[in-house]
């Protein structure tokens, strides 16, 4: 069988889009109304998507309120209570969520994501963040944000005692031997006994192995420090590469990383973030953008834009040019990309803010066949593995997507018609791994 696509679907906020929830006919409390979610989950499961993936924010007082007011994400679900919420009502969709590395605790997040592996049947997956918003270290006991590096260290080794805790028990250890009334076999049961600078965990962890060994490992961070940790640590990679140049570079770096280190090729997906609108015609996909843009304020684009920067821009000239800015704590990422807009493209403050505000990154834009055309030539040419998908509006922007651009990928033999198997890592591709302490 010729490659395949993976999908996952960016669904919280529900959409990327600042002005997508005004769209006439969008549901504006798609972010917190779980019968919606309900239905755009089962939407997804039907049309064999891999993940419904969740971000997470930890702050909500990060920008001033005049443009925080026109904000959909201000309330939002916990993830890992929706997500299980969700596991009762699909069957085969994997459910990824966002934990910080910076912000919990490691017993916290591996008891978390097991109990929804169990709960989901082998359907869990871990988005390892650092949290580059510094305004949720104000929630979280600290008066600034923690130095970005320092950030990534700590979630390399987070990462280490959070599997160690998935592996405290053999696959076999529960013997519930009701003739001798023994529950479990101690010689099956690992007491982990981590010690660091940043850490100490005794362990065991009080949940068996995860059905999947762990949940999938998820990673987001596209800075040198978010490349390395994903080639050691990760085996889906979700990233913002705006063009097929950019996502062949990051896609043959990323994957040399991890082969330099012993790891396979296939045991790691890549899937920027892609934002789609689909016409039956390209001018009616276009015009539905340009549509929706109208309904993003100048004050919330420039307010995500500040955020994007690490830097409040709100006193400088509208239509002016981005003058220098200085890097900070927050997503150096994002703040590279949006100065490469400002001086690739010649673009005011007033333009950079409604182009952020509107979405920014990878477009889709046209017809089923067209999009299918981008996203197989992204996959022929090793720019990915396949996407994470970010429907313009909903519920339509989803439907049409399962309804005409997944029919196409099927028909050309570029994605599965029904699921691979039970897990996630099955439908994935991806190995189970090994207990570590307790070889087979």
């Amino acid at each position: 069988m010729s490659r395949q696509l993976r999908l996952g679907a960016f669904m919280r906020p529900a959409t990327i889009h600042t002005g997508a929830w005004r769209y006439p006919g969008a549901y504006p409390d798609a972010n917190f109304n779980f019968a919606h979610l309900k239905r755009f989950a089962q939407t997804l499961e039907r049309g064999r998507f891999d993940a419904f993936f969740m971000a997470d924010h930890l702050a909500v007082l990060n920008m001033p309120l005049d443009a925080l007011k026109h904000s959909h994400t201000v309330t939002s679900f916990e993830p890992l209570t929706l997500l299980p919420a969700l596991a009762a009502v699909t069957e085969r969709l994997g459910l990824v969520a966002t934990a910080s590395t910076t912000f919990d605790a490691p017993y916290h997040v591996a008891r978390r994501f097991a109990s929804l592996d169990h709960i989901s049947g082998g359907r869990a997956g871990w988005n390892l963040v650092t949290t580059s918003n510094p305004d949720a270290a104000l929630n979280f006991g600290l008066d600034e944000h923690v130095v970005h590096d320092e950030r990534y260290r700590r979630a390399r080794e987070f990462f280490d005692v959070v599997t160690g805790l998935w592996d405290s028990w053999a696959d076999d250890a529960f013997i519930r031997d009701t003739a001798t009334g023994t529950f479990f076999d101690p010689q099956k049961l690992h007491t982990l006994n981590y010690r660091s600078e940043n850490f100490s965990v005794r362990g065991p962890l009080n949940i068996a192995r995860p059905i999947q060994g762990w949940p999938v490992i998820v990673q987001a961070g596209s800075s040198e420090a978010g490349r390395q940790i994903a080639a050691e640590t990760a085996e889906v990679v979700f990233t913002a590469q705006s063009s097929l140049a950019d996502g062949k570079r990051f896609y043959t770096d990323v994957k040399s990383r991890m082969e330099r280190l012993g790891r396979q090729h296939d045991h790691m997906k890549i899937l920027p973030a892609a934002f789609v609108v689909v016409g039956d015609t390209l001018e009616q996909a276009q015009e539905t953008r340009a549509r929706l843009d109208t309904f993003v304020h100048y004050e919330s684009g420039l307010a995500s834009l500040s955020i994007a920067l690490g830097h409040d821009v709100s006193g400088l000239d509208p239509d002016g040019p981005l003058p220098d800015i200085p890097e900070t704590n927050a997503s150096r990422t994002a703040r590279q990309r949006v100065v490469e807009w400002a001086q690739r493209d010649g673009l005011t403050i007033r333009q950079l803010a409604q182009r952020i505000g509107g979405y920014s990154g990878l477009e889709m834009i046209g017809t089923a066949g067209m999009i299918a055309d981008q996203m197989e030539q992204w996959l022929l040419e090793e720019g990915s593995d396949g996407f994470n998908v970010m429907f313009s509006h909903l519920p339509v922007g989803l439907d049409d997507f399962v309804d005409k651009v997944i029919p196409e990928l099927q028909r050309r033999g570029l994605f599965r018609r029904e699921y691979e198997g039970v897990t996630l890592r099955e439908n994935l591709g991806l190995p189970r791994p090994a207990n570590r302490f307790f070889p087979s």
